[in-house]
């Protein structure tokens, strides 16, 4: 199947094409035409396998096939909640990409910075709006927005924002939302408390379930080191200088952990620098900018900071730290071997993290 059997709109197609998609992945193939008949769609794919796409694309046609969208009067006709900031930029940059050729605007708020450019962009009229679930509540509180109008909602991971204590603000922008729209949820998992929530919050709603072949991306080599905490820097230094990659992301359990780590890794000049949440947004964005661009070879992050980390052609994931939620592994693997590239995850483990190695193993078999 190729985008233009699934009956979309020249603008689109033509966006797509700049990019260089013509076949959509499994989850973009089955939830586009639910999407485009106004059903509620609960939708489970691993990472990297382009949920975005699923979810933007059918909302910007619906947007644009909307005869009586008044673009001198702009109103907030779709809303997109995530958890963390990188993932709200990178979902508002698809956004753009696709609607490169339509009118639709869209903008993207979150903390940790100024609101001003924020609430400018607000002023001039947008149709789809891109937030965290803090910034989101306080520019409403402040009179900035209002989602009387809205028609799509979406959560996007929608697990993590359970995991990240979010359920309350989720509720207070339900509330706040009109009774008659098109509500989605999508995720990498979907645990129990995602389907009891989605039973509350979406109406009568299909469910696409893309299952892979096996739990962690096919083209992910994995090996696993076992090693004591001591010579966990040791061993991670000799895999950097001798793999020779050109982009490395590692993990680290903490953020205290992450930029030690960046630490000692400078003393031996090996040029890292750390994502967290206890960086500012502006470094934050510049350290993943450098990542990206390849002046920074070496990019150490925390779970929650990598959500919304897509590298093309990222070469090495390393988990420094064994996450203690095997899903997670999932997740931090999933950023190497993205669409039909390949890559190479390794895995550090001491004696205290056997337990977490064997749980991933049952996972993904």
């Amino acid at each position: 199947m190729t985008f233009k059997e699934l009956h979309l709109v020249e603008p689109i197609l033509k966006a797509l094409d700049d990019q260089g998609y013509t076949t959509p992945t499994p989850i973009q193939e089955q939830s586009i035409p639910i999407l485009l008949r106004g059903k509620d769609l609960l939708g489970c794919a691993q990472t990297g396998t382009g949920k975005t796409a699923a979810f933007s694309i059918p909302i910007l046609q619906n947007i644009f096939l909307d005869k009586e969208r008044n673009i001198r009067n702009r109103k907030v006709k779709a809303l997109i909640v995530t958890p963390t900031r990188e993932l709200a930029i990178q979902i508002y940059d698809n956004f753009e990409a696709y609607a490169k050729y339509t009118n639709i605007k869209s903008t993207v708020i979150f903390g940790g910075v100024k609101q001003g450019k924020q609430t400018d962009a607000l002023r001039r009229g947008v149709d789809v709006l891109v937030a965290t679930p803090g910034r989101l509540l306080d520019l409403i509180s402040q009179g900035f927005i209002t989602l009387r109008d809205i028609d799509y909602l979406v959560l996007d991971e929608a697990d993590q924002m359970l995991d990240m204590g979010f359920i309350h603000d989720i509720k207070k922008i339900i509330a706040k939302l009109p009774v008659r729209r098109q509500s989605l949820f999508f995720s990498a998992t979907m645990p129990p408390a995602i389907v009891k929530l989605s039973r509350q919050i979406l109406g009568e709603f299909d469910t696409v379930t893309i299952k892979p072949k096996q739990a962690t991306a096919e083209r992910v080599e994995q090996a696993i080191y076992f090693v004591n905490k001591r010579n966990k820097i040791k061993l991670l230094k000799h895999l950097i200088l001798t793999k020779e990659v050109s982009s490395t992301l590692v993990f680290s359990r903490t953020k205290h952990g992450a930029d030690k780590i960046v630490k000692l890794l400078r003393r031996d000049e090996i040029y890292a620098e750390a994502i967290h949440g206890n960086k500012s947004q502006n470094a934050r964005q510049r350290a993943l900018s450098n990542f990206k661009k390849g002046k920074t070879t070496v990019l150490v992050a925390t779970d929650i900071a990598a959500r919304g980390i897509d590298v093309s052609d990222l070469e090495l994931v390393v988990n420094y730290d064994l996450p203690n939620v095997p899903e997670t592994y999932v997740h931090r693997i999933g950023r190497t071997g993205r669409a039909s590239a390949s890559g190479e995850a390794v895995s550090f483990c001491n004696m205290e993290e056997r337990a977490f190695l064997k749980s991933i193993q049952r996972l993904i078999r």
